[in-house]
């Protein structure tokens, strides 16, 4: 199935972005766009789906991963409500590469945990409208990059020559709102291009800003731990009692809290293209592409901290869930109140230029040369928490047996007041991570025989990755920032800076929570207490763990056979091909304090690939695709060192030895193209993963490790006592493999194919999509192995769309659904965790007032989907439930 927006004309890619059997498709409305990449999908030999959108506007998504999301087998993960990465086929966006204009590129920005440092794909870098086509490429091709298992992705901007003669300009605007923040938003985009006929220029611009609420409640996992008290009873001197003991071994919530995320996002794109065609040989193309995401992320919770400091608690009461090994509700005195004021800011700039050349030198023999670079620089400019602590607060209550909307209460002191609150720690870590490519590719093809072709070709690409990062993380007291022994008797009285209203802001918490949950608290005004500390002339440590140094060098070849040949009534088309590889990998990072450089040997691959399409009838294709596939490891896993995490007790090594992911993949489909506009097609798909990089977890003790105490921050729970929890000790290595399989059913058709002359019903059509995938790996934790699934990989997913069209009217009413999926292994003894099942609902409509002039209406998330987050697969804790509310779009376009 293809899914597309609305366009006006538009030609194939010129490079092996995609397989440039469609010339030239004129469309002018959405039905026509929708048939214009049928007609691709349909004459392409691999399996092929694209979204064509010439003009600006023409999307109705935020960005190009919910663009993305309507394709069969597509499905995304959100940051804070917004798109950001892409699964394809149950592959999480580690296993997908993705070219601009041809050319491979990795963009990276920031966001719920932390910097990209892999190499995936952060698709909310750019807006929608910088692109007029998105091609995914689900099956492999001898004369297609190497290095994906899930698919190849083009993003393709649009280029002059592929306009109508003359010049043309068109310009929108749109505010957006969204319910929850209560914010208006600009967004607003320009194309200008002038076709000359045989040379072209073409300018676009896209810029937005807007603010989104995330409200809700997390816990930030379960964990087991023993309380110095229980009902009464010493814990440390009576551990076998039997509450000492219930409470110590059942699971309880970590930071239970209530609290609000609000991300400020604002994009700029422009692209630009130049093109010389001096003779109909020969077409010069230089294309460049600029965006700049600068965004911020804000916290602001009232909380317990009970991780780490259980051993200081007293529980008054308690419930013991036996079917869950759970405690959801608790009664505390000594309760570690802990209020938290974040924010983060960082910035992506993402550029490119490419210089494509093609010329024919005769009928049948043809070449292209491509040379490009591109750079995604990554800039957390700041990562500031400031906290107050009240360490020893009686009457506090916690009850999660409603684990969607949890009371939970402070009912001893007043938690607005300041003057309850010492100020004990703050912390900044800004980073910087690089991704840079350099690309040099040049290809030939020779016509040798009216059904049949060869191409060859060999390309040269560099990969570099850089990221370090700086710590100012830090207790007040430890530190020397503030005198906390007001007697002089060397020991600290105060844990603190004394909190003041005039050095706080006190927030509130304006959505649904369980009754009689506290509504309001006081916490740090950042600004305030930046001033006090001088926070940005303090010294910052290098973060030996977040530093490291990838470079990768790739040199690879390929040859393929093309053919198109008559079996009796029937016609073949078909690739066959080989592609061959070479990988160089140098690596560097801090292993026990020391810089450290692996080079390692080059690695090979050997990569064939089968695709072959029978059109059984002119309207009956099949397909059937075989290939050796390969997916380099995550550069992030790269570093010879590892990390060391104090405050959940985890250290993580990493490995700079680390082989590609393996696998042979075979893809089968058939599709009936029944009328104009309109598909049924059914494909199977089936991955043999041969090897793969796979973590492993056991338990220990920081001891066990070898690393220095100094590696700990002083004031994080392992700081202050090293050996008081067991420590999750991961490591990755090269491991094997699994298998993957799963289908896809796709259904396109306007209404008119059934009733072409009633009115209302032979102007509405729909497009439906349906895609399940499971898969088979192991993990491992500790002497257990585990089998389950793919990180990332839902097992069911679907997209529907309605739409309307007539005249000078158009409306369309989307659904997107994805399974539950894995997110990782999780810790603190819960085995794995990942979100909940989703749909989210869209609505667009545009309507022309004129033949220039086009009145835009858009409501995104129309049914304020919340995020559902857990921990442990069995037992299911409650993880994190909130909700980023409604958005809605208004606007103008329009075209000179």
């Amino acid at each position: 199935m293809s899914s597309a927006a609305l366009a006006q004309p538009v030609t194939a890619p010129d490079s092996d972005a995609s397989e440039d059997v469609l010339e030239e498709v004129v469309v002018t409305g959405f039905r026509q766009s929708l048939e214009a990449a049928l007609d691709l999908k349909r004459d392409s030999v691999g399996a092929v789906d694209a979204i064509f959108a010439e003009d600006i506007a023409d999307f109705p998504d935020s960005n190009l991963a919910e663009s993305l999301q309507r394709i069969p087998g597509v499905t995304i993960t959100r940051d804070s409500g917004e798109g950001r990465e892409i699964s394809v086929r149950g592959l999480s966006g580690e296993f997908t590469r993705v070219r601009v204009n041809g050319i491979e590129s990795v963009a990276a920005t920031g966001g719920e945990g932390g910097p990209n440092r892999g190499r995936s794909f952060d698709f909310n870098v750019f807006a929608s409208e910088l692109f007029n086509q998105l091609v995914v490429h689900k099956t492999a091709s001898a004369n297609l990059d190497e290095g994906s298992l899930g698919a190849v992705v083009d993003l393709n901007t649009g280029r002059p020559l592929q306009y109508e003669e003359g010049t043309t300009f068109v310009v929108s605007g749109e505010a957006q709102f969204n319910e929850l923040s209560e914010d208006w938003g600009p967004r607003a985009a320009a194309l200008w291009s002038h076709n000359a006929g045989n040379w072209g220029l073409s300018l676009s611009a896209a810029y937005s800003d807007n603010t989104t609420d995330e409200l809700g409640q997390n816990t930030v996992r379960w964990a087991q731990a023993q309380f110095a008290n229980v009902m009464g009873v010493d814990c440390p001197a009576n551990p076998t009692d039997a509450n000492c003991a219930e409470v110590a071994n059942a699971f309880h919530t970590r930071i239970p809290r209530y609290g609000l995320i609000q991300y400020d996002r604002e994009r700029l794109g422009l692209t630009g293209s130049l093109q010389f065609a001096p003779s109909d040989d020969t077409t010069i193309t230089l294309d460049a592409l600029y965006s700049q995401y600068d965004a911020s992320r804000a916290e602001k919770w009232g909380e317990v901290l009970m991780r780490g400091n259980e051993r200081f608690m007293t529980v008054t009461d308690y419930i013991y869930d036996s079917a869950t090994n759970n405690i959801p509700y608790l009664t505390m005195d000594n309760a570690w109140v802990r209020n938290e004021n974040f924010e983060k800011a960082w910035t992506t700039d993402f550029y490119q230029v490419g210089l494509d050349l093609e010329h024919h030198f005769s009928d049948n023999f043809s070449g292209n040369l491509l040379v490009g670079t591109s750079q995604s620089e990554l800039d957390f400019k700041h990562e500031i928490t400031f906290m107050y602590d009240d360490r020893d607060y009686n009457n506090f209550l916690v009850d999660y047996r409603d684990d969607q909307f949890p009371t939970i209460a402070f009912n001893g002191p007043d938690v607005t007041d300041a003057t309850n609150f010492q100020l004990t720690e703050l912390r900044d870590r800004p980073t910087n991570t690089k991704h840079g490519f350099d690309t040099v590719a040049g290809d030939i093809v020779w016509d040798f025989h009216e059904n049949f072709s060869i191409e060859a070709g060999v390309s040269w690409k560099e990969f570099s990755f850089d990221t370090i990062g700086y710590r100012r993380d830090t207790g007040v007291c430890a530190a020397g920032l503030y005198e906390c022994d007001t007697d002089g008797d060397g020991v600290d009285d105060l844990v603190g800076v004394p909190a003041t209203p005039e050095m706080s802001e006190i927030y509130t918490f304006n959505d649904t929570m369980g009754p009689g949950s506290t509504q309001s608290w006081v916490i740090p005004s950042l600004d305030a207490w930046i001033d006090y500390f001088d926070l940005y002339n303090l010294p910052a440590n290098l973060d030996q763990g977040g530093t490291s140094e990838v470079t990768e060098e790739n040199l690879g070849a390929f040859v393929q056979l093309n053919g198109d040949v008559d079996l009796g009534s029937m016609r073949l088309r078909f690739d066959v091909g080989v592609r061959y590889v070479e990988t160089d990998q140098s690596s560097s990072g801090y292993n026990s304090g020391t810089w450290v450089t692996v080079d390692r040997d080059p690695y090979d691959d050997v990569l064939p690939a089968l695709n072959l399409a029978l059109d059984i009838t002119p309207d009956l294709v099949w397909r059937f695709s075989a290939a050796e596939v390969m997916t380099r490891p995550g550069l992030g896993n790269l570093s010879p060192g590892g990390s060391v995490d104090p405050f959940n007790y985890r250290v993580s090594y990493d490995n700079p030895y680390l082989d590609p992911t393996r696998a042979t993949s075979f893809d089968t489909s058939l599709e009936w193209y029944f009328a104009d506009e309109a598909v049924l097609s059914f494909a199977y798909f089936y991955k043999d993963i041969e090897s793969r990089p796979i973590g492993s977890e056991r338990e220990g003790t920081y001891a066990s490790t070898g690393l220095p105490l100094d590696l700990l921050n002083p004031t994080s729970p392992a700081g202050q006592c090293p050996e008081c929890m067991p420590w999750t000790i991961s490591s990755i290595d090269n491991g094997p493999g699994g298998d993957l399989d799963g289908f896809e059913i796709a259904f396109q058709m306007p209404f008119s194919v059934m009733t072409e002359n009633v009115p209302f019903l032979s102007d509405l059509g729909v497009i439906a999509n349906y895609t399940y995938v499971d898969s088979s790996v192991d993990y491992t934790f500790g002497s257990d192995i585990v089998t389950e699934r793919l990180f990332g990989l839902s097992n069911d997913s679907w997209n529907a769309t309605l739409y309307y069209e007539r005249d000078t009217f158009n409306a369309r009413i989307s659904a997107s659904y994805r399974d539950e999926y894995l997110t990782g292994t999780s810790g603190n003894s819960n085995r794995f965790e990942g979100y909940a099942a989703t749909t989210y609902v869209d609505f667009s409509a545009g309507w022309d007032m004129t033949e220039s002039l086009t009145i835009l209406l858009e409501a995104q998330n129309l049914t304020d989907e919340y995020q559902d987050r857990w921990t442990d697969i069995d037992a299911r804790r409650r993880y994190e439930y909130d909700h980023t509310g409604r958005i809605y779009k208004m606007g103008l376009r329009y075209q000179f």
